[in-house]
């Protein structure tokens, strides 16, 4: 079903929302914008990306009407760091989907929205002419996936939710969005940080190997620091930070 843009401004009449059939990627487009001095809260989505992005250069598979594939432009008053920033997407992505669906998504350091261990949305931040740019690409109708992914991929549709109208899917998000940032400026970190320790599975106690591009590391996860980085507890015993690398569980 395609995205009927002029019920989205109805129903966000507040938003700048930039709308199109097909872009190469919306965060290239955001870019653009936030370059143009796009205010605080823009949107830009499309039916399809040719070349939608995944973190670390990653192509995000991004099928005709078959999801949301948006990208924010945020300003936020208090900058916050990318893994804070981070958080509150995959936070705000979860609270999106359990309000439009009974499912339950997990959540994965630092960007991964998770049900029953396949990964059904993703999430890339950059901070670009002065904004951040979040692009979210979340998984609706897709009935099949391109071999040789990393993470299993699922959508809400094989998971027996198909159909969930995306103009409503995307006006929650953008009001969770602005919530946890609100949260953020007002000194709610440490809530947020507590509440992703809830909602995921991988932060605290989890069994995990985390790719840091040179070399491998395995260990058990031990929570997230007051900047949301998350520990890693080594089979030594010693404790590091994991600033950026994907997090896998053993043996996937």
């Amino acid at each position: 079903m395609v995205m009927n843009p002029y019920l989205l401004y109805q129903m966000m009449p507040d938003k700048a929302v930039e709308w199109h059939q097909s872009l190469p990627s919306t965060m290239h487009r955001a870019s653009i914008l936030a370059k143009q001095g796009a205010r605080h809260g823009t949107i830009v989505g499309a039916e399809e990306q040719t070349q939608g992005e995944g973190r670390m250069g990653r192509e995000w598979h991004s099928t005709a009407g078959d999801g949301l594939y948006v990208t924010f432009v945020l300003r936020p008053g208090t900058p916050p760091g990318f893994s804070m920033l981070t958080i509150c997407l995959g936070l705000a992505v979860a609270e999106s989907i359990s309000r439009r669906t009974p499912l339950r998504c997990d959540l994965r350091w630092p960007n991964d929205v998770l049900i029953n261990g396949s990964k059904v949305c993703g999430i890339l931040v950059k901070y670009e002419e002065g904004a951040f740019l979040a692009g979210i690409g979340i998984n609706l109708e897709q009935k099949t996936f391109p071999e040789g992914l990393t993470t299993p991929a699922t959508s809400l549709a094989l998971e027996g939710h198909a159909e969930v109208p995306r103009e409503d899917l995307l006006k929650t998000l953008s009001e969770l969005v602005d919530s946890y940032l609100t949260m953020l400026e007002k000194g709610g970190k440490q809530k947020i940080i507590d509440t992703f320790l809830l909602a995921s599975s991988y932060a605290k106690g989890r069994e995990v190997e985390v790719d840091f591009g040179s070399h491998m590391e395995r260990g058990i996860t031990d929570g997230l620091n007051e900047d949301g980085y998350l520990w890693l507890r080594l089979p030594s015993g010693e404790r590091r930070l994991v600033v950026a690398g994907g997090v896998r569980p053993v043996g996937a």
